[in-house]
C-alpha cells in the first residue's frame, strides 16, 4: 500500500507499507479521499514543529470513506463519507478525566505524533469518526481546521459586545474568524500580507482591518480604531514569537489574550504590560469531539463556506515533487488540499 513520509527535515518519500488487517471490535477500516496541509504539516517538513519525531507519515485533517468495520461498530457503516477527529487521549489524565480531552497528558495525534492518514487506508476506532451524508471528502477534511477556532473561541466566551482582534488570518485565524462572526462579536483583523487582508474583504463581513508594515503605528491605529480602549479580546495566530509578544499592547483593560499558533521560541514581555491592565493570558490546543459534531452542522446547514478558501490541489503522485513548492510563502497558498 502506498504512502508518503516525512523521513527528515525537507524530505518527503513515498513508502510501500503494509495493508491494514481486517477491523475487529470497534475499529473501522477507511479509505483516505482528502487530506488538508496545515501549518503544523509544513513545520514539520521544515523541522520546526515541537512535537514531531521523524519519519512520520503526516496527515491529520482527513476526509475518509468507511470501507469495512468491526463487529461492535454501530456509529458508522460501509460506505459513510466521515471527517476524522485525530486526537488519541489517555482517558485517565487529569485532562482526560476533567472533560478537557484535547489537552491529554498523553495526547498523540495521528500524522503528529504517530502516522497519519497521509496513505491509501488505515485503521481508527469509531468514536474518531464523525459521518456527514451531506458535506464532500474536502470539506469533511477541513472540519478539523475549523475545530481548532471553534474551540478557540469557545474558550474566551464572546459574545455582540465584544471587538476582537485576529492577528494572522491564515487558515487557523480564519477558522477562528468563522466562529467570531457568528458570535456577533466586531471583528478586526490583522497581518502583514496584503493578500489575506483583501481576502478577508472579499469574503467576510468584518469591521476594520490593519495591514502591518514596518513604518506603521500599530498601537496609534489599534487606538483610533478602538477609540482609545484597545481590544477587548485578542486572537493571536501567527505562531511568531515577536507578535505574540507585542499582542499585550493590543489588549484592553480587564481584556483577554488567546494564543491559538504555536512556537518554539521563547515569548518575552515586561510583567507589567500583563498585570497592569489584568489580561487574562489563555492558550488554546486541539478541539473537543462534540466540536466535530458542531461544525459538521454549521457545515450542513451552510453557516460556514470553506469553498474559497482551497487555493491549491495536489494529486498524491505529486506530493512528493510539490510540497514544497505549495507551502513556500511566495505561493500565496492560503489552503492546500490532497486528492487520493
Amino acid at each position: 500500500m502506498r504512502a508518503i513520509e516525512i523521513t527528515e527535515p525537507r524530505k518527503l518519500t513515498e513508502i510501500k507499507i503494509s495493508a491494514p488487517s481486517p477491523p475487529v471490535g470497534n475499529e473501522v477500516l477507511v479509505k483516505t479521499h482528502s487530506v488538508g496541509i496545515c501549518g503544523t504539516d509544513a513545520s514539520s517538513y521544515l523541522g520546526k514543529f515541537p512535537f514531531f519525531d521523524y519519519p512520520r507519515i503526516p496527515g491529520h485533517e482527513l476526509g475518509v470513506e468507511v470501507m469495512a468495520i468491526g463487529e461492535k461498530v454501530t456509529k458508522v457503516k460501509v460506505g459513510d463519507r466521515c471527517s476524522v477527529e485525530p486526537y488519541m487521549q489517555c482517558g485517565d489524565c487529569y485532562a482526560c478525566r476533567k472533560g478537557t480531552t484535547n489537552c491529554c497528558e498523553k495526547m498523540n495525534v495521528i500524522g503528529v505524533m504517530s502516522d497519519g492518514g497521509l496513505c491509501e487506508q488505515f485503521l481508527i476506532n469509531e468514536d474518531k469518526l464523525h459521518p456527514s451524508s451531506l458535506l464532500s471528502y474536502e470539506q469533511l477534511a477541513l472540519v478539523e481546521t475549523l475545530a481548532i477556532g471553534c474551540h478557540a473561541v469557545n474558550r474566551l466566551g464572546l459574545n455582540q459586545e465584544d471587538h476582537v482582534l485576529i492577528i494572522g488570518v491564515g487558515p487557523i485565524g480564519l477558522s477562528a474568524l468563522e466562529f467570531v462572526k457568528l458570535t456577533g462579536a466586531k471583528i478586526t483583523v490583522m497581518d502583514m500580507m496584503e493578500q489575506r487582508i483583501e481576502f478577508c474583504n472579499k469574503h467576510y463581513t468584518i469591521d476594520s482591518c490593519i495591514t502591518v508594515s514596518p513604518d506603521k503605528d500599530l498601537i496609534g491605529e489599534v487606538q483610533k480604531l478602538t477609540n482609545g480602549d484597545r481590544f477587548s479580546a485578542v486572537i493571536d495566530a501567527t505562531g511568531n514569537s515577536r507578535s505574540m509578544a507585542s499582542a499585550l499592547s493590543y489588549v484592553a483593560q480587564a481584556g483577554r489574550l488567546l494564543y491559538l499558533g504555536v512556537t518554539t521560541d521563547n515569548i518575552i514581555f515586561p510583567h507589567p504590560m500583563l498585570h497592569r491592565p489584568e489580561v487574562t493570558l489563555m492558550a488554546s490546543r486541539n478541539a473537543l469531539s462534540e466540536e466535530f459534531v458542531q461544525i459538521i452542522a454549521f457545515l450542513e446547514e451552510g453557516e460556514i463556506d470553506t469553498k474559497p478558501w482551497i487555493t491549491h490541489r495536489l494529486a498524491f503522485d505529486d506530493v512528493v515533487e510539490k510540497f514544497e513548492s505549495v507551502i513556500d510563502p511566495s505561493a500565496n497558498t492560503l489552503k492546500a488540499i490532497i486528492s487520493l
